[in-house]
């Protein structure tokens, strides 16, 4: 019943992934971002929780004429019409850089046959296959297959097979997972294909493979992509030359990367100093940009996944052994990140790696809290402000608050009100001979990249943190907000507010997670890719989404009055609460037991 995943925990629910315009969505568009190379938006995302908003908000209009709203209705099913109509809409949006309208749309319907939560999406299915006719709706069902004692079970398969025929639904493909490197036994494929009503090229399997990247290939190899083809008339479409030789290199380019991944025999260490790594998919994006880094630069990753309080003195006096193996990982590897969070929790000990990293040479890199955190490490341990602090961590206001609440934020209002999705960096002058971070940009003077905070440097503190050596060499087009920070007298130092890692793509790497891989490989590696990248380096976004602060934030705001009710509805909150317990404070309060909580 969410609206879209940004009030969910990542322990609960993995990352919360950020789209261009804005959008707090599943990890799962992040994987079809990255795959497909294409750019989404918040609309490719839909949940139950904005189809009963929709269809609320139309009967609260009238637009129903009085009749009786109905999940499923014979005369007039408005949850299912209104899923479909989604569908149909989004189906539409251009998602490249051609402008053009998709030939295929994928739907993915998550969950398990038979759920009561993807009850309404599947009648929706069923009623969407004749909306739009047969040579227009092709159904892959994924199943497990598990093997007891080297036996492949098709049972599981069969009893879902059986429940979707039930409920109105035909598989086209079958995708049998299996969780080995053992591959579908012949015997197994033809079983399946007798009991499930389908044939035997219907049937494809799915097993552990070496990498990810692998299983492109491998679906390939079992002719999935001539079968759709012919399935969907796929070879009626006109496709243009240019996009068909687009595809034929990106082809190539895909088999010499899962090629090259065999051969790889150096190995480059990373420590990832984080608060969620009990849960790994807490941080998808980001160890995948690690891993595109990785390709890059030829070597194998390695990720120390440290939970941050873990490095902290109390863990030392009550578990010594989790405090000295945290450390031992920390001081191991070749390069020490910091990611994203929220909350005070574990926020001490991230210091503790960033100021070990500052220290000792070690390659860094901060991200969002990351990069929050070594503004406050700094100003402890440099500018000897021993109380600076982040106004995220108090609920009153502390006495040096170098991170503040951004103004123009709601403090009522969770969900969708971050200062969110594509904004642009402007590099300060004089930063084109010397920035790591602007050459692995391709030396350019403007970028972007997608944002999610609500917490900013303050500015009172910003001359103060300069003259001592701390660069803020890339800020707001306002020149106001401090956006990307530099250490110039180090191998490696850079925190970012933003948040690249939601920008990679397997043969597009992050540059700020390029450099600080090719930084941990030591030697000339990162100078090369430096070179490389101020030859090279290509936005991954549409020139169309690369536009001004004021541009976005008009439609951000569009996005926030929906996400909070509509601007009268605000008003009327104040008006109620005037004399009532301060905003601030309540929405510090709510903040605080989440994280507390996780």
């Amino acid at each position: 019943m969410n609206i879209d995943a940004g009030t969910m925990r990542p322990t609960e629910h993995g990352e919360v992934y950020v789209l261009n315009d804005g959008g707090e969505v599943d990890l799962d568009l992040g994987n079809y971002e990255r795959y497909l190379n294409v750019t989404l938006s918040r609309d490719n995302n839909i949940t139950t929780g904005k189809i009963y908003r929709e269809v609320i908000e139309k009967e609260r209009k009238g637009e129903y004429l009085g009749k009786t709203v109905q999940v499923r209705f014979v005369s007039f099913p408005h949850i299912t019409n209104a899923i479909q109509d989604w569908i149909e809409r989004v189906s539409k949006i251009p998602v490249d850089e051609s402008g053009e309208e998709p030939d295929v749309c994928i739907v993915e319907l998550g969950g398990t046959v038979g759920d009561i939560e993807s009850a309404p999406f599947v009648e929706a299915m069923r009623q969407f296959q004749f909306r739009v006719g047969h040579d227009n709706f092709a159904l892959i069902h994924v199943s497990l297959v598990p093997d007891m004692h080297g036996e492949q079970k098709t049972k599981p398969t069969q009893t879902t097979v059986h429940v979707l025929r039930g409920l109105g639904l035909l598989p086209d493909l079958i995708a049998c997972r299996l969780l080995g490197p053992e591959s579908l036994n012949p015997a197994t494929k033809d079983k399946i294909s007798m009991f499930c009503h389908v044939s035997s090229e219907q049937v494809v399997g799915v097993h552990d493979v070496s990498s990810v990247y692998h299983v492109p290939l491998l679906l390939q190899s079992q002719r999935i992509v001539e079968y759709l083809t012919k399935r969907l008339k796929l070879d009626e479409v006109k496709v243009w030359e240019e996009r068909k030789a687009k595809g034929a290199e990106l082809g190539k380019r895909w088999k010499e990367l899962t090629a090259g991944q065999e051969r790889l025999f150096d190995t480059v260490t990373i420590a990832l100093v984080g608060k969620y790594t009990d849960l790994k998919d807490s941080y998808m994006s980001v160890t995948k940009a690690l891993e595109h880094s990785a390709f890059r630069v030829h070597r194998k990753m390695t990720v120390h996944w440290v939970e941050s309080s873990d490095l902290e003195p109390e863990t030392q006096e009550t578990n010594p052994k989790r405090y000295h193996d945290a450390w031992r990982a920390v001081v191991g590897a070749g390069g020490i990140l910091v990611p994203g969070g929220f909350g005070h929790r574990g926020t001490e000990g991230m210091m503790l790696a960033i100021k070990y990293a500052r220290e000792q040479k070690v390659p860094f890199l901060g991200i969002c809290l990351g990069f929050q955190l070594a503004v406050v490490e700094w100003a402890r341990n440099v500018l000897d402000i021993p109380s600076a602090t982040s106004a995220e961590f108090h609920t009153a206001t502390p006495e040096h608050p170098l991170i503040i609440f951004m103004p123009e934020i709601s403090r009522t209002h969770m969900g969708g009100t971050m200062r969110l999705g594509l904004r642009p960096t402007v590099f300060e002058q004089g930063t084109e001979g010397w920035s790591k971070v602007r050459k692995l940009y391709g030396g350019k003077g403007k970028i972007w990249e997608r944002h999610r905070h609500r917490y900013e440097v303050n500015p009172v503190y910003v001359e103060r943190l300069v003259k001592s050596g701390m660069n803020f060499v890339g800020k707001d087009e306002k020149g106001e907000r401090m956006q990307v920070c530099e250490l110039k007298n180090h191998p490696f130092f850079i925190g970012l507010q933003a948040h690249p890692e939601f920008c990679t793509r397997p043969l597009n790497p992050s540059p700020a997670f390029l450099g600080f891989v090719a930084a941990a490989c030591g030697g000339d590696v990162l100078s090369e890719q430096i070179e490389l990248q101020l030859k090279t380096f290509k936005p991954p976004h549409p020139e169309g989404a690369m536009i001004s602060e004021a541009q976005l934030r008009n439609a951000s705001d569009a996005n926030v009055r929906s996400a909070t009710g509509g601007v009268e509805e605000g008003k009327k909150d104040d008006e109620a609460g005037k004399g009532a317990k301060d905003p601030a404070s309540v929405h510090m309060e709510v903040v605080q037991a989440i994280n507390d909580d996780i």
